[in-house]
């Protein structure tokens, strides 16, 4: 019978629904709760928004190379400690650490492929390897790709994502830059198609430099695309900078890239300007 003329309250026990780890994950830009699988059906960008997730080097590869095409180059070269580097743990200590958590020996990964049945030589950086910074085997890795494309007469594309040049190694560092540079000069004397991806973010002596130097520049929705960030500009300059400053869309109007494309049709594009363009 119920106590003072109430109901009693049930006593039938709720089952909980167990949601997998990892099911869901919440938008960096709309900050919308969306399905992770979802995400990665669409190229690890948001269904809702459209905002571009970053995608590690492999995930890169996949995405823009043909299947069962890759031949990954230069997998015996690693960074060395030439200087002794040591901030709150030594450059050798980080560098192992970081290893181990990415699966990778360097922020870039490099080889030959087909895009869209294109043979072409490839490279993707990983900003998850020291924030894609670029360091000696960096520099060697982009320069030895790109010597390898002359010999071969094949085009060249390059994916980068980078906070700039590597810190740890001081001047040898810079020195990939000039580099990389006089390699896409080989290039472009050869008659032979280079397109620059540039990705979230793209910054400092990166963009300084092989990343600037396309004969079609490229550049995801979105993206951070500059030397210097902006909050560093604005507090040197003791301005306000405009609106999206430095986003893709700026550079774009302001003609520092060629277009703007979104990842999942990224890999048509460049398939089909490989295709009209690297006859």
């Amino acid at each position: 019978m119920a106590i003072w003329g109430k109901q009693k309250y049930s006593t039938v026990k709720v089952k909980k629904v167990q949601i997998p780890d990892g099911r869901w994950l919440k938008c960096t830009s709309c900050t919308e709760l969306i399905d992770a699988k979802a995400v990665e059906q669409n190229h690890k960008t948001c269904p809702k928004c459209k905002f571009h997730f970053k995608m590690n080097a492999r995930e890169r590869i996949k995405h823009m190379i043909d299947e069962g095409t890759f031949v990954e180059m230069d997998t015996n070269i690693e960074p060395a400690d030439p200087l002794n580097f040591f901030d709150k743990e030594s450059y050798a200590e980080k560098l192992k650490s970081t290893k181990e958590k990415t699966g990778l020996t360097e922020a870039i990964v490099t080889g030959t492929g087909e895009i869209g049945g294109v043979k072409t030589g490839f490279g993707a950086m990983d900003f998850a390897f020291m924030g894609g910074s670029m360091g000696s085997v960096v520099g060697e890795k982009i320069t030895r790709l790109t010597e390898h494309c002359v010999r071969e007469h094949l085009p060249l594309v390059l994916c980068s994502t980078s906070g700039g040049a590597r810190m740890q190694e001081s001047t040898l560092s810079l020195m990939q830059m000039a580099k990389t540079s006089a390699a896409l000069a080989k290039l472009d004397e050869a008659g032979l198609l280079y397109i620059s991806i540039l990705t979230n973010p793209t910054m400092a002596g990166v963009m300084a430099s092989f990343a600037s130097l396309g004969d079609i520049i490229i550049a995801e929705p979105g993206a951070l695309i500059g030397f210097t960030g902006p909050r560093v500009i604005q507090q040197t300059l003791k301005q306000e900078l405009p609106e999206g400053f430095q986003e893709s869309e700026f550079q774009l109007r302001h003609g520092m890239v060629d277009m703007i494309v979104s990842r999942p049709e990224l890999k048509d594009k460049v398939a089909h300007l490989l295709g009209f363009l690297s006859k």
